[in-house]
């Protein structure tokens, strides 16, 4: 039994509809963000996985320069989070709507 093209693509596709799902459904920012990255993650992994099994490395390139911006993303994500918990003590976007002080 070998693993092919179409088990990476649903493997893939699970792990984007549980990210566009979580971040559809969750009033955490934290596990938003969390969410965002599987749905980077997921598309790394069919990027991989179509680059496999063409036999080029054309996916492999994009892959390089998706994770070169996935951790700019994390960096100033990150302190964006951190800097409105600090200004409103939490990280529920259900508090966090208005842009007032």
């Amino acid at each position: 039994m070998t693993i092919g093209l179409n088990d990476y693509l649903v493997l893939s596709t699970l792990l984007f509809a549980i990210g566009f799902f979580g971040v559809l459904l969750r009033k955490n920012t934290l596990v938003i963000y969390m969410c965002l990255e599987l749905m980077l993650v997921a598309t790394t992994l069919a990027l991989v996985a179509f680059s496999r099994f063409n036999g080029t490395l054309d996916g492999n390139v994009f892959v390089f320069f998706i994770l070169t911006v996935a951790a700019a993303e994390v960096a100033v994500g990150l302190a964006i989070i951190v800097a409105l918990f600090r200004r409103r003590q939490t990280v529920q976007v259900d508090e966090l709507n208005a842009l007032k002080n």
